[in-house]
């Protein structure tokens, strides 16, 4: 049907004629008007095909239900093939470097050469009514020729009476905001630490080194040393120095000196002076804790309780034991070593990986021995080598210590 006053003949005239039709197919613009849009639609349709028509053709896995495998087969499939893992590279992860650390410690090492090979010493002192000590105690520390740069303090200030904390506070302020340039400058840090541990027995002379306070009174300074160790040493460290406040003179290389010798553990002698009415010097003979081990002493703890602590140098407790301060003359090599089983706290150079590998001062009885004498037990017990210096002497202040609790043993010589 077509609309009124339209004839099939006015349709015809307005067609174009066939050769005109056919003419525009032989024309080189419309095949390539041609290939352009099947370009476009082909690219089109892939663009448009996407992951998820892909994953209805793959799968991730064997042909067959994890339910249905033997366990041999699920272990060589798993072998053999990784999780899919699908990131967003767009949004990176972060880490955060402020909560995050990455410690190395095998990048601390204690060799004999510590100060060439720029190794960190962390000096270690427990402080308990100091006050009178401090100033010699600093004066001597300002002295050692290891850099000064590479050395930590670290004190602990426990159940003091009286102004040990403020007359601290005022010494670290003077030798590290005021020091002697000539003497090697401010140390890397000082660290102060607080605890108390409810002690209340006196620090004189005569009930500190009574022979009823020995065993409470090492099983305590263990404990002391103990808080001070964890509170202080950091990854950096390769050797750790403790070092009484009482001491009142020794070499300025004590350091290198003992260091060098690159052992575990290492102790010099500790003698005194006293003089006489004459004003005559008579070398004392200061710490028994550093000993060797006789059959009598081993047969002795073995007939004590196990929680009794053996306290060494007094006349109730005859171990036998070779001590290493009746040993040894100034005179003679002070590189000399002999092994030890048992040292005394005054002065101790021990490295750093001792410590880490759980190594520390027994606030118990550990083969009926506490505090520093158990340490060198258990150190002994794990492996490790305890030396001493008989001709290498650091010298103590004089306690006037009674002769009766030597029993047979000289307390001068």
């Amino acid at each position: 049907m077509l609309f009124k006053g339209v004839s099939v003949k006015t349709v015809r005239n307005r067609l174009p004629p066939l050769r005109s039709v056919l003419s525009i197919f032989s024309r080189a613009r419309f095949w390539f008007f041609l290939f352009v849009v099947t370009m476009v639609v082909g690219l089109w349709r892939t663009a448009n095909y996407t992951a998820d028509n892909y994953r209805k053709y793959y799968c991730f896995g064997p042909a067959k239900s994890p339910l249905d495998m033997s366990m041999n087969e699920y272990s060589r499939w798993n072998a053999h093939h990784q999780t899919p893992v699908l990131f967003n590279h767009h949004e990176p992860i972060e880490v955060n470097s402020t909560t995050v650390l990455d410690i190395d410690l095998n990048q601390a090492k204690s060799t004999k050469e510590a100060a060439k090979n720029k190794e960190r010493i962390l000096i270690v002192t427990p402080l308990r009514d100091a006050t009178f000590y401090l100033s010699k105690y600093f004066e001597l520390v300002a002295q050692l020729t290891y850099p000064h740069e590479l050395i930590d303090l670290a004190f602990l200030v426990s159940d003091s009476t009286d102004d040990t904390y403020g007359a601290l506070a005022l010494e670290v302020d003077r030798i590290q905001n005021k020091p002697d340039p000539k003497l090697g400058g401010p140390f890397n840090s000082v660290t102060i630490v607080r605890k108390d541990f409810g002690i209340t027995e006196s620090q004189d002379v005569q009930t500190r080194h009574s022979f009823e306070f020995q065993g409470p009174r090492r099983m305590a300074m263990g404990k002391a040393r103990n808080y001070l160790l964890s509170a202080s040493l950091k990854p950096e460290h390769s050797w750790v120095y403790w070092r009484d406040v009482d001491i009142v003179e020794n070499p300025k290389s004590i350091i290198e000196d003992l260091v060098k010798h690159d052992r575990d553990i290492i102790v010099p002698n500790i003698w005194f002076h006293r003089y006489n009415k004459d004003g005559k010097d008579i070398e004392g003979r200061f710490d028994y804790n550093s000993w060797q081990e006789t059959p009598e002493g081993l047969a002795l703890a073995a007939s004590l309780p196990k929680d009794t602590v053996l306290a060494e140098g007094y006349q109730q407790y005859d171990t036998k034991r070779k001590h290493m301060a009746t040993m040894g003359s100034r005179a003679e090599n002070p590189d000399e070593e002999i092994e030890l089983d048992g040292i005394g706290g005054v002065n101790i150079i021990v490295k750093a990986d001792v410590h880490r590998a759980g190594i520390n001062f027994p606030c118990y009885a550990f083969e009926n021995q506490a505090e520093t004498e158990g340490f060198a037990k258990m150190a002994k017990r794990a492996g490790y080598g305890v030396y001493g210096l008989p001709n290498y002497v650091v010298w103590h202040i004089d306690t006037d210590e009674k002769p009766g609790n030597l029993g047979e043993r000289p307390a001068n010589a």
